[in-house]
């Protein structure tokens, strides 16, 4: 899978460094230029539960090689540690938002609130200050982050952000998901409870506090992975997966301080066409562009698109397709001044075969 205008890499390949299966990709530079790409190292098997390790892997060539495999989470008796959300501070350290749960804790018994606290879904926070070769012990924020009603939680997946413009520059925001108990004869597993939410620190990820709460379960909009950049004017442009019944199922939402609070709820983002999945957005200051990568088709998760807007998010237009593979889950990053980095799953018969790292021409996405 190497072309040459496209060098594309695989840091991640299913059946390897005793993983059955690697989701969930997350990818930020460095200070140094380094590359680091995680993912979830998935031991026995696909699942989104169980034995689930967070992994990494650093390139120090702009992602076209990798250097070993780094577990960088690992919960006791085989539990999950998952949806990294890593930010390279304009400091230089790395900050890494990632999500606990006991080994036997599923999404549908958490929804079901079926399993006590200790064993369902915790927040932490790990950091690195010498370019991701080590991390700091995990350190948990629950408490000031998660609503002790909310059930399911999960923050992003993929890179979150550090703000640069504006009254609160500097400021941390990790977007982020949770479930609402059930009303009536509901058991909480259903779409409509899904609810959106962001993790806020302003000392660098220190200390943490929640900001906007978009969790209205009126089934129209419902909030789920959420990603975010921000734009040049300083807002925060906010895109999120929705199953629901508005059209499409893309949604999406601006914030005018700094993820406190949104101007309105989220929206129905009809014009980004995709099937019910994750995606990744991340503004480029040259050419100034707005770009979004998932799924390309409505039906199936393949066809790996990135699409670009030049009104911050209004209309779209695809600006590089992949292939017509198998894919999910990715995440933008901005590589060097020329190259924008696209780490996601794809493969030749099933879209978790392998997660991929190509390299972008920023010319090509304008």
């Amino acid at each position: 899978m190497q072309t040459e205008r496209y060098p594309t890499s695989v840091p991640f390949r299913a059946g390897t460094d005793g993983y059955h299966t690697f989701r969930i990709p997350a990818a930020v530079v460095t200070k140094a230029g380094t590359v680091l790409a995680l993912a979830e190292g998935r031991r026995g098997s696909a699942d989104d539960h169980g034995h689930i390790d967070l992994v990494l892997r650093r390139s120090t060539d702009g992602g076209r090689t990798w250097g070993p495999l780094q577990v960088v989470g690992r919960e006791p008796n085989r539990g999950t540690v998952g949806n990294p959300s890593p930010v390279v501070t304009s400091g230089g350290r790395i900050v890494l938002v990632s999500v606990r749960n006991g080994p036997a804790a599923t999404e549908d018994k958490i929804r079901r609130g079926q399993v006590p606290a200790a064993q369902g879904r915790r927040v932490y926070v790990q950091t690195s200050d010498d370019d991701g070769v080590t991390w700091s012990a995990p350190r948990e924020i629950t408490a000031g982050v998660k609503r002790p009603e909310w059930r399911w939680y999960a923050t992003t997946p993929g890179h979150a952000v550090q703000l640069r413009h504006g009254a609160h520059a500097g400021r941390v925001v990790v977007p982020a998901n949770h479930s609402l108990p059930p009303t009536g004869g509901d058991n909480g597993t259903e779409a409509k409870y899904n609810g959106g939410h962001a993790l806020l620190s302003d000392d660098g990820g220190q200390t943490w506090r929640i900001g906007y709460v978009d969790d209205n379960p009126d089934g129209y909009v419902n909030v789920n992975e959420t990603t975010a950049t921000e734009l040049p004017d300083g807002r925060l442009y906010l895109n999120t997966r929705t199953d629901s019944t508005a059209p499409g199922t893309r949604a999406d939402a601006y914030s005018p301080d700094g993820g406190q609070s949104l101007e309105l709820p989220f929206r129905p983002q009809a014009g980004l066409v995709c099937p019910v999945v994750e995606g990744s957005v991340l503004w480029l200051d040259e050419p100034g562009v707005l770009l979004f990568s998932g799924p390309g088709i409505p039906d199936a998760r393949a066809v790996m698109t990135v699409r670009a807007s030049r009104d911050g998010g209004v209309t779209w237009r695809p600006a590089h397709t992949v292939s017509g593979l198998p894919a999910a889950y990715s995440d933008l990053v901005p590589v060097d001044a020329g190259t924008v980095g696209l780490l996601f799953e794809t493969g030749d018969f099933g879209a978790y075969a392998r997660i991929a790292f190509r390299r972008i021409p920023v010319a090509e996405l304008a």
